[in-house]
């Protein structure tokens, strides 16, 4: 009877890699949760009557706009805003099924942005536009969110390098910045918003973007928005002369309205003089 042999396996050991990458992305649109949102799924409301129908606003669309923020609480971060750890890794597994060489769960398992804290840099602007809700008539809804024409950040990423090289993750980040995107509208959804690049970290565009859409700006946009396009303008224009008309309170209402926007030639909306 022969003699059973022994097989010893072998596991290589896994190396780590580290890529720091900086990003503009233009048209970014956010859209976080909005609080009252989170606490109706957290404990349900109910159903109401018709007198608190009537007695209730169904839109907000200043206070809808700050609610779609991913705000940093910590006042000593230089943006005021940040985006999820996740945006970015997603983005790169999306990315892997469209480009031939990798898969979705690996590039999963294999890579993962490490970033902590993405800082958002930037100044936001108010957009307004008409949606299709997802119940079964699709029902047509305007829905108010905050747009970053252009906007600056950076991330780590951490790779399995034994597996992975550099170049290959480079390349694939360069991929969903092109076909997936961040955001909502973005083109792994069929929309035109949310495309980024990566550039080099001292790249004039990004730095420019750095300095001059830091805290102190975004605050003011948080505060007083400017208005994305002319028919974001033109409907909160007209949605604050009837509440002002109807006698009606609205809690963001306190503060003034966005600003009359001006195009310019990169088609960025800024306030006019």
């Amino acid at each position: 009877m022969a003699k059973k042999t022994e097989t010893q396996i072998e596991i290589a050991a896994i190396t780590m890699g580290r890529i720091t990458c900086h990003l503009i992305g233009y048209d970014i649109i956010m859209h976080r949760y909005s609080k009252k949102a989170r606490e109706q799924l957290l404990f349900p409301k109910g159903r109401i009557n018709s007198a608190e129908k009537a007695e209730n606003l169904k839109h907000d669309p200043l206070g809808e706009y700050r609610e779609c923020f991913y705000r940093n609480r910590d006042n000593t971060e230089p943006a005021l805003f940040h985006l999820p750890t996740g945006m970015f890794s997603k983005a790169l597994a999306a990315a892997a099924l469209d480009i031939p060489g990798a898969s979705k769960a690996q590039i999963l398992r294999l890579a993962s942005v490490t970033t902590r804290q993405i800082n958002l840099f930037g100044v936001p602007q108010m957009f307004m536009a008409m949606t299709r809700s997802s119940d079964m008539a699709h029902t047509p809804d305007v829905r108010t969110r905050p747009v970053f024409p252009v906007a600056a950040c950076k991330i780590e990423i951490e790779f399995v390098s034994s597996l992975l090289k550099q170049n290959q993750i480079v390349n694939l980040l360069a991929a969903a910045g092109i076909i997936v995107g961040i955001g909502d509208w973005r083109p792994q959804k069929g929309g035109p918003h949310g495309k980024f690049r990566i550039v080099d970290a001292d790249d004039p565009e990004y730095l420019r973007i750095v300095k001059q859409g830091g805290r102190a700006a975004q605050q003011a946009a948080y505060d007083k928005p400017v208005a994305y396009d002319y028919d974001t303008e033109e409907l909160y224009s007209w949605f604050c002369e009837e509440v002002e008309r109807r006698e009606r309170i609205v809690p963001s209402m306190e503060t003034a309205p966005p600003a009359k926007t001006k195009r310019n030639g990169r088609g960025d909306a800024a306030a006019a003089n």
